[in-house]
């Protein structure tokens, strides 16, 4: 393989590690936005639910060294680099390691597998302010494309849902529910991207995985004012409506996430599976694609089609591939809502 790209960078959101650690991370999180403090402090009770630590971080460890190992094992020799939006180990603070390390481009991994402002426009937008604070030294950093629906993201999202449901009694097996949930957006938001088509796609080519024709697409984790729209059901008002069905057992499978963080540790294993309970539902959450290993091929594979001239994009289907290099009106920056 011929390529100018000296270095992987595994670029990703980033978590408190502490309770001393939790307002500042938040604060990182919310700057520039209209967040009222009630909402920091509810915000800031979920990381104090888990003793202020996210598994964000110790999470992208495990998967900065399945990565290693998979490019080892395939005679890929280049160093793999973390860096995050909002904590430590921060992207400036990566990009200047990098540069003292001499090196030159980086292809780069996000940790967000669907097109919309958070999940694309707004990591190039951190690169770029990276590289403007770091200098003329500042290394290239060149996003790799979406790969929501590469065939092995679904396959390692169908093999989580798989384990999922051997996790219930084998007579509960064939009347399970399967609830796929991603991540709530402003519906403004969601209008200018594909972020909704995406996730349904994803879901269908999961759920035939599995063979499972019957599923449907819940959110999570909403965090806008009342007044404002975002993408629904919310899985908790999803869950009444499964048991009004006559539903007694659910599989959740988050989908819309790559690993198992926050969002998914206290709005689905503590908030859901909460209100589960007091409904009477069984609910089991199928794992994220984390460090599968089909999950971790993938990202070697992203990167030897990106280094190798005229190489296939393979997808599993949906929507075909998104393009290397994105479009400039792809994922506009929201515009701001008057007060």
């Amino acid at each position: 393989m011929q390529s100018p790209h000296d270095a992987i960078l595994l670029l990703s959101f980033g978590g408190p590690e502490g309770m001393d650690e939790v307002r500042p991370f938040l604060e990182n999180v919310l700057r520039g936005k209209n967040v009222p403090a009630e909402r920091l402090r509810e915000a800031a009770a979920h990381y104090e639910h888990f003793g202020g630590v996210s598994p964000i971080n110790a999470q992208n460890r495990e998967l900065l060294q399945a990565l290693r190992d998979e490019l080892a094992a395939h005679g890929i020799v280049l160093p793999v680099y973390w860096g995050n939006r909002n904590w430590h180990p921060l992207l400036a603070d990566t990009l200047r390691e990098m540069a003292g390390d001499g090196i030159k481009s980086a292809l780069a991994f996000v940790t967000s597998a669907y097109s919309s402002y958070s999940g694309c426009r707004q990591y190039r937008e951190d690169v770029m302010r990276a590289r403007e604070e770091v200098g003329e030294a500042a290394p290239e950093v060149h996003k790799l494309r979406v790969y929501y629906n590469h065939p092995a993201f679904i396959e390692a999202n169908a093999a989580q849902v798989v384990a999922a449901f051997e996790r219930l009694p084998s007579q509960a097996r064939a009347g399970a529910a399967l609830v796929f949930t991603a991540h709530s957006i402003p519906s403004s938001m969601a209008s200018t991207t594909d972020y909704t088509a995406q996730l349904l796609d994803v879901a269908g080519l999961v759920a035939a995985a599995v063979s499972r024709p019957e599923w449907t697409l819940a959110y999570q984790s909403r965090s806008g004012p009342p007044q404002q729209p975002w993408l629904e059901p919310d899985i908790r008002d999803h869950l009444t409506t499964l048991l009004a069905s006559g539903v007694r057992d659910v599989v959740v499978a988050p989908v819309g996430f790559v690993s198992d963080h926050m969002e998914v540790i206290y709005d689905l294993d503590t908030e859901a599976q909460d209100q589960a309970k007091a409904l009477g539902l069984r609910l089991v959450r199928a794992a994220t694609a984390g460090t599968h290993p089909a999950f971790v091929r993938m990202i070697r594979e992203l990167v030897v089609e990106r280094m190798t001239e005229g190489s296939a994009r393979p997808t599993a289907g949906g929507r075909g591939p998104r393009p290397d290099v994105c479009l400039p009106d792809c994922c506009p920056t929201p515009v701001a809502r008057r007060p």
